[in-house]
């Protein structure tokens, strides 16, 4: 895909991501960063850092268990290494840095 468009795709993804991170239920601050950068505080002090890499065409998650990359397929953003769905991903790492478990889904 040409870089337009993954641009356009990965930034409606991480609008969708802001707001369900917002909804989930956890005690945290998201504050969208210029350049396709979502930040995430915890109440601990420790952070998420969710961005699009435009080279590679995929966009990353930072968190304390390790960083994770997900590649659009079929219409969803897998993780290239465990082939887990982004919003799967997002739960168990919120629900790990929050300390509590939550499920971040994005609005139907």
């Amino acid at each position: 895909m040409d870089e337009s468009t993954f641009v356009a795709l990965a930034e409606r993804e991480l609008e969708r991501v802001e707001y369900a991170l917002e909804g989930c239920g956890a005690e945290l601050d998201v504050e969208v960063q210029p350049g396709g950068v979502l930040e995430v505080s915890f109440d601990d002090d420790s952070k998420l850092v969710i961005n699009r890499h435009v080279a590679a065409q995929e966009i990353w998650l930072a968190a304390r268990s390790g960083g994770f990359h997900f590649r659009l397929k079929d219409g969803l953003w897998v993780d290239t290494r465990g082939g887990e769905e982004l919003y799967i991903v997002l739960s168990r790492v919120v629900s790990d840095q929050g300390g509590r478990a939550v499920t971040v889904a994005p609005a139907p």
